[in-house]
């Protein structure tokens, strides 16, 4: 009976470049390549839900490139262990690849399935994908994570001018993979439906990362590369972007980069931080949830347009631009006092990009309570805020046709007092 190597892709979706894909394939085996559906994640979503249909579109592109090999991609639906039970009684497998995943559910599954499959015989191998560096390959010199950004961005360009990158052309072997058939599955079979919001297209080219300084904060100019979500399925290569981003001498887009692996980094150290403050005191802030102001907020009905504009561009496409994500973040927490982890659980919801280390990072940066925070007084005027980078209007008007009529809700608080008693609030929990 043939031996298998099972190549398990996961938030690598893609056949170029993929350094797990590129292991399994020069193991000796024959690969059989596969996606499991897990049903512990994706029967928590809504049933049109554009994510799992950017995935599915990805997993199709994929089976194309394959079938070209005369290999036939598997696509499961279930939970992760009933699936690979399943496998070793129909296939002599000797060997599952993957790449590594570091969110907290991510880490308990794979510890999980790898100790069943080591009682079964079976190798279980994990490689580094979707950053450049991981977990304590850039810490202080004391072997600490860095809490701060700057210094960690430092070390982690020293280490990146010292070591390079290493691609690894999995595409070049794809005849190693195994001509077996395998089920495919369509989004109905998976409970999904179509979904409204458009599936993401990302634009990446020397001209974006050289401008980005100058444009990056202008949603109206809409001159982001919208490459989040492809980085967060690994539909797009992040040793590619990093490779590229260094060639242009504006750095500011790398950095944006380097921001995303210091997240990461934050999580894996911290695993705790998706349900508690970093900063342990900022527990006891009194927020006070009101559930009708936050639903105003989700549905962009706030009064202040530029808060709105942005709450509909995430309801409608599922991308919301970063200077706007910092406004109506610091919105909720600040003016509203509704707790930062109601927002971090709606854009998680929401955003096609969504990645836990990011999202729980930035919404705990706007509420002052996480790592290398925005202190608690930097409270964004939303008024301000529009004269700054939205001055004639062009991005408000697109999304907020209507913030001139009379039907326009009035604020839904007054800026100065909302400011006002932010801050009473903070410092009374602050100096406790």
């Amino acid at each position: 009976m043939e031996n298998y190597t099972v190549f398990w892709f996961r938030r690598d979706l893609r056949i170029e470049d993929n350094a797990g894909l590129y292991h399994a394939l020069t193991s000796g085996n024959k690969v059989l390549p596969l996606f499991i559906f897990d049903t512990e994640i994706i029967h928590k979503l809504p049933k049109e839900d554009a994510r799992i249909e950017m995935i599915h579109a990805a997993l199709r592109n994929i089976t194309d490139a394959m079938e070209r090999n005369r290999c036939k991609f598997g696509m499961y639906l279930g939970q992760p262990k009933a699936v690979f039970e399943s496998l070793l009684k129909k296939f002599n497998i000797t060997k599952v690849v993957t790449n590594h995943d570091y969110e907290p559910y991510a880490t308990k599954r794979d510890t999980a399935i790898g100790e069943f499959l080591e009682k079964n015989g079976v190798a279980f191998e994990t490689y580094k994908d979707q950053v450049i560096f991981e977990k304590s390959e850039v810490v202080k010199d004391d072997g600490t994570a860095y809490k701060v950004y700057t210094p960690y961005s430092r070390k982690w360009l020293k280490r990146f001018a010292e070591q390079g990158i290493s691609h690894y052309p999995s595409e070049t072997h794809l005849d190693q993979l195994a001509p077996v058939e395998q089920p495919q599955l369509s989004l109905e079979d998976l409970g999904f439906s179509p979904s409204a919001v458009p599936q993401p297209q990302y634009t990446f080219n020397p001209t974006i990362i050289k401008e980005y300084e100058e444009t990056r904060n202008f949603p109206a100019v809409d001159k982001t590369s919208r490459t989040g979500a492809h980085l967060r399925f690994g539909t797009i290569s992040v040793r590619k972007m990093v490779a590229d981003s260094a060639k242009e001498e504006n750095p500011t887009f790398l950095k944006e980069l380097i921001w995303r692996e210091f997240f990461m980094q934050i999580l894996w150290h911290f695993p705790h931080t998706p349900k508690s403050s970093f900063k342990p005191k900022y527990e006891r802030i009194e927020w006070r949830n009101n559930e009708e102001e936050f639903q105003r907020w989700c549905e962009g009905k706030t009064g202040y347009p530029f808060v709105d504009a942005g709450m509909r561009e995430l309801n409608a496409t599922g991308f919301i631009h970063n200077r706007v994500r910092m406004l109506v973040g610091s919105f909720l927490c600040k003016h509203l006092l509704i707790d930062w982890r109601w927002g971090e659980a709606y854009f998680a919801e929401k955003l096609l990009d969504y990645e836990m280390s990011s999202n729980v990072g930035n919404w705990q940066w706007v509420a002052g309570c996480g790592v290398d925070a925005a202190p608690y007084f930097r409270i964004f005027n939303p008024i301000d805020q529009i004269k700054k980078f939205d001055k004639q209007h062009e991005y408000i008007q697109k999304w907020v046709p209507d913030y001139q009529e009379l039907t326009y809700p009035q604020p839904i608080v007054d800026h100065k007092f909302a400011r006002e008693r932010c801050l009473t609030t903070y410092k009374a929990a602050l100096n406790a």
